[in-house]
């Protein structure tokens, strides 16, 4: 891995752990695509950090066990807003 990716990899794993942010906000902040933050969170960030990935990953599994949730809300307000 180039010093780069393990770099971003770290940064954005911290992002995630401190803020408990999605990975779609996560890339908006530091523009880069989802698929990206997605590998350097998954693959690279298990290789560099063990016990931050652990905690990424925790916050991950979070927000995807809560997505639908915000998916119904978006719905709802789209809806709302058309009135």
């Amino acid at each position: 891995m180039k010093g780069a990716e393990i770099e971003r990899s770290v940064v954005l794993g911290r992002y995630i752990a401190d803020t408990g942010a999605t990975v779609r906000v996560c890339a908006k902040k530091y523009g880069i695509s989802k698929s990206t933050v997605h590998k350097d969170l998954t693959v690279r960030l298990k290789r560099v950090d063990y016990n931050l990935y652990l905690q990424v990953k925790a916050v991950l599994e979070r927000n995807k066990s809560e997505r639908h949730i915000r998916g119904g809300l978006a719905t709802k307000n789209k809806y709302l807003s058309k009135r």
